[in-house]
């Protein structure tokens, strides 16, 4: 009976670990075999070891701008997305009037298409767009050209991005919120702690795991970035905001240099591991676990 139940086991499992194989594993060794290759998609294959590492370290024009942009991005994006999702979580207390119409308002554009949200945005950021519209006639003020300024362009991917994404981490926040020990909290407050003291002496340790996720699965997701910045600016002006996923993009399929976007992959995918370690690390002075 037990080998009969092992066989049916087999069975079913075996579609699925035959697309993980197929899917997953056969693509990542493939990307470690490419990477220490030259391999353009058409031609000749030449071993050339640790060489295209080496040479986006050394030699490559466009790999530290894509690796500066993707480290600003994230440090503008990790803390702000944080920050304001927390803030509505709080706001959208059990105390608001309509509160379920508001979480839905702000998941809106999570699970909205991207290419939607980018045209909105595109459409509010044009010279002629409603923003400069408003500015100039209210104000007489005439705005900059947010999406073609080296100065201002990242900084519109930055906000665009932080309004797409910042509903998903708010309803994390909420379920922690609602997840709060009354008594703790009563007990907080007949001792007489109140506003910011409660925000961090209290609700922020208590809902502390929520927190590391956010952050962790954002930090990964900021670092990941790609469509934002392809579909609002195209990657400019110049290579004002191209990232590093971008620029892999770019050396694979628009210059046919599939060594070094591999190479280029597998940087990227070190930098997030050891990010990520060190979140995992330092989380043990910082999240608190009920026992």
């Amino acid at each position: 009976m037990q080998k009969v139940e092992a066989r049916q086991a087999l069975g079913f499992i075996t579609p699925a670990l035959a697309g993980l194989a197929l899917f997953t594993i056969a693509p990542v060794v493939l990307s470690v075999i490419m990477s220490l290759f030259d391999w353009p998609a058409w031609g000749e294959r030449t071993f050339v070891g640790f060489g295209n590492y080496i040479a986006l370290a050394t030699e490559h024009p466009g790999f530290w701008p894509a690796l500066r942009n993707s480290a600003v991005f994230a440090l503008l994006y990790l803390p702000l997305n944080l920050i304001i999702s927390l803030g509505l979580a709080l706001l959208l207390s059990p105390r608001i009037r309509g509160r379920g119409f508001f979480r839905i308002l702000f998941f809106i554009p999570v699970v909205t298409p991207m290419v939607a949200n980018v045209l909105v945005w595109k459409l509010l950021l044009q010279p002629n767009g409603l923003f400069n519209g408003i500015s100039t006639t209210w104000f007489g003020v005439q705005l900059p050209s947010f999406l073609t300024d080296p100065q201002w362009a990242m900084v519109m991917v930055v906000i665009m991005s932080v309004w797409q994404g910042m509903g998903y981490n708010m309803l994390i926040f909420s379920a922690a919120l609602e997840q709060l020990p009354e008594s703790v909290i009563e007990a907080a407050r007949i001792d007489g702690a109140r506003g910011f003291k409660m925000l961090c002496r209290i609700t922020l340790p208590l809902i502390s795991p929520s927190v590391f996720f956010a952050g962790v699965m954002t930090m990964i997701s900021s670092l990941q970035v790609f469509a934002q910045p392809q579909l609002l600016t195209g990657g400019g002006p110049g290579n004002a905001t191209i990232p590093l996923v971008m620029f892999i993009y770019n050396q694979g399929f628009k210059f046919q240099e599939m060594g070094l976007a591999a190479a280029a992959g597998w940087i990227l995918f070190a930098i997030i591991i050891g990010l990520t370690a060190v979140q995992f690390s330092a989380q043990k002075k910082w999240v608190h676990y009920e026992v």
